[in-house]
């Protein structure tokens, strides 16, 4: 039984774009946990073990080289990001946040160049434009996602991700230039709509239309270096956010859950680049938001045309 277990865990994560997203998009609902086959290994190692199963503990080989092929990068430690290098803070800092001063000030003690928030809503944003202000002098907000840099900024628009079933006035994206010692960096926010998990699976239409515009602005961006921050309500090895993994560069180090607050599960709060690397990833204290803060090293030196591909 466990080898049968292991070989069909292995099947899981090494094959998982085969696996069919209908009825109820179960692919990407698989690919959202991925990581999380690593602990069912132990369990069936411990089972094997209790079971004195010498077949199952050989089976347990196959799953645990396809877990380390895909996500054993992810526990190094963190390399030298370069001499170019930005720090970046990305945050869903939620509409329902108690205390967003106090959020603003953790996000401070971060020391990123870029500052990325999700759900900044009145009065709230006048609390972060107030806290962050001294430090960060640059800032851009278009609907409820905000950019704040250290850097000018020399170029920002509303950047259009509302899916076509969404009402007037939905406005989750934005685009602007940053004027870095290191050259002009195309900086994206984005919050992609939510999902929802039922009886009848995951419910992500919304959620995939938006990554495809989202997508598309980035593949159109003339700008050669990209970053793109944001809450994208995905993990980066969900086929849903294919359109803009393609084209961008993952984390290469760090796990970095950040959802839920309480018990991190999955990361969906992302830094993703292009002509640039993000070297590593990790996540910040919690906050008064459900989500917890991100942040990461982008290394702006060359690079090849693609970082760590997702599984």
């Amino acid at each position: 039984m466990v080898g049968g277990v292991a070989v069909g865990l292995a099947g899981a994560v090494g094959l998982h774009g085969v696996i069919p997203n209908t009825p109820g998009r179960v692919g990407s609902l698989v690919e959202s946990f991925l990581p999380w086959c690593g602990v069912v290994v132990v369990l069936l190692f411990v089972g094997a073990l209790v079971r004195r199963s010498g077949v199952g503990l050989v089976a347990l080989l196959v799953p645990v080289g396809v877990w380390v092929h895909s996500f054993g990068g992810l526990l190094l430690p963190p390399t030298d990001g370069g001499a170019r290098e930005l720090v970046v803070v990305q945050h869903n800092v939620s509409d329902e946040n108690p205390d967003p001063a106090g959020t603003a000030r953790a996000l401070l003690a971060a020391g990123g160049d870029l500052v990325a928030l999700e759900e900044v809503v009145a009065p709230a944003l006048a609390v972060y434009e107030d806290v962050l202000g001294a430090d960060y002098p640059h800032h851009v907000v278009h609907g409820s996602v905000g950019l704040w840099s250290k850097y000018p900024i020399r170029e920002e628009q509303l950047v259009d991700i509302r899916p076509r079933a969404f009402e007037a006035g939905w406005s989750r994206g934005l685009r602007a230039v940053v004027r870095t010692p290191y050259g002009d960096v195309a900086a994206y926010v984005a919050h992609l709509p939510s999902v929802r998990v039922g009886v009848r699976g995951l419910t992500s239409s919304p959620r995939d239309e938006s990554a495809r515009m989202l997508g598309d602005a980035v593949r159109g961006e003339e700008v050669e270096t990209v970053i793109l921050m944001g809450d994208l309500n995905s993990t980066v090895d969900d086929r849903g956010l294919e359109p803009l993994t393609s084209q961008l560069n993952v984390a290469e180090r760090g796990f970095a859950f950040s959802y839920p607050a309480v018990l991190p599960l999955a990361r969906i709060d992302q830094v993703l680049a292009r002509s640039a690397g993000v070297s590593h990833v990790r996540t910040l204290p919690a906050t008064g938001s459900d989500h917890l803060p991100v942040t990461a090293r982008v290394s702006l030196d060359p690079l090849p045309p693609s970082g760590r591909p997702a599984p």
